[in-house]
Formats: structure tokens, C-alpha cells, sequence
């Protein structure tokens, strides 16, 4: 009894640990990412490149990020998860270094897109194996933290430009050190992740989209949103004359709402269930989008766009949690591979489509677009749950 009491703490011990190292993983892995969106920016700004290229030129990571997923479940079968993540980490690092040696705006174009593909499967599988190794009756609160540290991660990215500032080698090395980090945090815990990619029957990312149709609208939604808010709301703010030093201080506090109240989020989601959370954030934010130009102007938009980024972002941490609950083994690694499919599809789709109904209606276009998108969610996850489509089933 002793010895099973001591193995079960040992378990309990080792499981927090791998917890921590893929979390530490992550972290360092999107500090890398939120440094090099804006490096190359404004290094290419600084070459007289102009802006539809520079906007072609970032599209090339998440084109990267849709190419990939679909082979993310066969190289975690054949390679085994640790060993992809682990050269993925590797390769990313070597990108990145390809990137600072040559400077040229159409040599980075398919090297963006190799940084999309190498990073996804490694950014994928520690999105698998948090899931995993999350207990079930704490993994709202963890998938919570480990939301709130992949933002903090993003958001640190920008911020260590302001240290070694955006010329030279120093910008580069940052995110080529941040990239090995990551690998070397990974190796530290592998031999205490589970095997995912060799449990449950094999199941590619096509064969999984039937399965969630609901869970990948709402990766969907909760893309587009973020991505056409971060692109697009200094734009609209333009319209109101607000000035670009307030709209970047309005973005600010809106990730700072999404940092700070994801894990508030995920409690809640224990209480009642991810389905209903998610519900109530998909329905905020659509009520959000319909009172921002009631609140642009007034000194209201603060608090107001803390929480809207909040919720927003919500939805998007409520659907991987519910991830975590109905699938598991192959089908949990291909659902975070058509997760990052859709993500990508939405970041990509979404800018141009709200940007087109500017031009088309003006200001009030942002606003409707991102409405409409949330009241599509919004009616399909009162369907699924009134029709019992949504329902707690394990797929493994």
C-alpha cells in the first residue's frame, strides 16, 4: 500500500513537471514568434518595401501553417511526436538564421513560408501533450494558464525589440536562442510526456473535420477576429480621429484582457462546461462588436476593450479545452493540426473581408463583419446544443 501511495505521488510529481517543461517549451517558442512578425516588418519598411508587399511577405507563415498540418499526424506516427517537435525546433532555428544572412525581401518569401511549416509541428504537438497530460478535473484552469503564457509569450516578443532594437545580428540571436531554448526545454521533459502519437486509431486532419465541424468554426471565428482587430482597428480608429499612439495604447489593454482572463475564463469553465462558456463568450463579443462604435470615443473604451479581447480570445481557449475532453491519442493530434489549419485559414481570410467592407461601407464595416461572423458561431452552437451534436463523447 506504502509503495503504491509513493508511486502514485511520484506520477502526480512527474506529470507537474512535464507540465511546466511544455509550458516553458511554448513560452519561449512564442516569444520567438511574436519577436519576428515585427522585426522583418520593419526591416523591410526600412528598405523602402511597400506595404501590400510587406502584408504578402507575413502572409507567407500562416500559408506555411495551412500546408503543414495536414502532415503533422503521419510525421508523429512514423517519426514519433518527440523526435518531429524536437527537429522542428532545430530547423526553426536554422530558418531564422537564413533570414538575418540574406536581407532580401523575395528570398524571405519562401523562407517565411518554411518558418510556417517547421514551427507548426512543433507549436502542435505541445498543444497535444498539454492536453494530455492536463488531469481532467483541473484542465480548465490549466489550459487556462498555458492560454494566458502563450499571449504573455506574443506580447514579451515586441517588447525585447525595445532592448536590442530591430538592426544587426542582436534582433536575430534573440530569436535563434529563443528557438534552441525551446528545443532544449523540450528534451529536458520528453521522457515524461505520453506517447500520443501512437495511441488510438490513425486519423488524418481531413478525417477529423467531420467530427468537430462546430470546434473548427469557432477556431475560425476566434482567428479572424483577433487577426482583423490587430490589423485593422487603428484603421477604424483613423475614422473617429483618434491618433495612432491612443489606437496602439487601445490594442495594448485589449491582449492585456486576453493575457489576464483566460485562467477567470477556465474556471469557470470547470464550474459550468467549456460549451456553455464558450456560448457566453461568442455571444459577449457579438454584443461587443455592436457596441463599439457607441464606446470608440469615450473614455468607456478602455475597460470596455479589456474585456472584449478577454472573450474574444475566450472562445478560442473554451474550444481547445472541449478538444481535450471528446478526443484523444491520433484523433487529439489531428485535431490540433486542423486547429492550426483553420487558425491559419481565418488569419488569412478574415483581414481582407473586414478590410473590403470598409471600403465599401466605411467604418461601420469592421464592427458588422466581425459581428456577423460571431452570430454565424453563435446560431450553430444553440443548434449543437439544443440538438445534442455537441455532446461529451472521447474519439481516440
Amino acid at each position: 500500500m506504502m509503495a503504491a501511495a509513493e508511486r502514485c505521488e511520484n506520477e502526480l510529481t512527474t506529470n507537474w513537471a512535464a507540465i511546466a517543461g511544455v509550458i516553458a517549451t511554448v513560452s519561449v517558442f512564442a516569444i520567438a514568434q511574436g519577436l519576428t512578425y515585427p522585426l522583418l516588418s520593419f526591416i523591410l519598411q526600412r528598405q523602402g518595401v511597400s506595404p501590400a508587399m510587406i502584408g504578402l511577405s507575413a502572409a507567407m507563415t500562416p500559408i506555411g501553417f495551412i500546408v503543414s498540418s495536414p502532415l503533422i499526424p503521419s510525421l508523429a506516427r512514423r517519426f514519433g511526436a518527440g523526435r518531429t517537435a524536437l527537429t522542428c525546433a532545430a530547423l526553426s532555428a536554422l530558418t531564422l538564421a537564413l533570414i538575418g544572412l540574406t536581407y532580401d525581401v523575395y528570398a524571405w518569401f519562401p523562407l517565411r513560408f518554411m518558418i510556417g511549416v517547421v514551427t507548426n509541428p512543433l507549436y502542435v504537438l505541445s498543444e497535444v501533450w498539454m492536453i494530455a497530460l492536463a488531469p481532467p478535473a483541473r484542465r480548465g484552469r490549466i489550459m487556462g494558464v498555458y492560454s494566458t503564457l502563450i499571449s504573455a509569450g506574443f506580447a514579451t516578443g515586441p517588447l525585447c525589440l525595445l532592448l536590442v532594437g530591430t538592426e544587426g545580428w542582436a534582433p536575430f540571436l534573440v530569436g535563434i536562442v529563443a528557438f534552441i531554448l525551446c528545443g532544449s526545454c523540450l528534451a529536458a521533459v520528453l521522457p515524461k510526456l505520453p506517447r500520443v502519437d501512437q495511441t488510438g486509431h490513425h486519423v488524418s486532419v481531413l478525417g477529423f473535420m467531420p467530427l468537430a465541424v462546430l470546434l473548427l468554426i469557432a477556431v475560425v471565428v476566434a482567428a479572424g477576429f483577433e487577426q482583423a482587430v490587430l490589423a485593422l482597428l487603428p484603421v477604424y480608429g483613423t475614422h473617429f480621429g483618434i491618433t495612432e499612439a491612443r489606437m496602439s495604447a487601445l490594442l495594448t489593454v485589449m491582449i492585456a484582457g486576453n493575457i489576464a482572463m483566460q485562467v477567470p475564463l477556465a474556471l469557470l469553465a470547470e464550474r459550468l462546461s467549456a460549451q456553455v462558456v464558450r456560448l457566453g463568450c461568442v455571444v459577449a463579443t457579438a454584443a461587443g462588436c455592436a457596441l463599439l462604435p457607441l464606446m470608440i470615443t469615450t473614455p468607456l473604451v478602455w475597460p470596455f476593450l479589456f474585456v472584449l479581447g478577454a472573450l474574444s480570445y475566450g472562445i478560442y481557449t473554451m474550444t481547445i479545452i472541449e478538444l481535450g475532453e471528446r478526443f484523444t491519442g491520433q484523433a487529439l493530434i489531428a485535431g490540433n493540426a486542423a486547429f492550426s489549419l483553420m487558425w491559419g485559414v481565418g488569419g488569412i481570410a478574415m483581414p481582407p473581408l473586414a478590410g473590403g467592407a470598409m471600403t465599401l461601407f466605411g467604418a461601420p464595416g469592421l464592427p458588422v463583419t466581425l459581428g456577423v461572423i460571431c452570430l454565424i458561431l453563435m446560431v450553430a452552437s444553440v443548434v449543437a446544443l439544443r440538438g445534442g451534436l455537441n455532446s461529451r463523447y472521447r474519439v481516440g
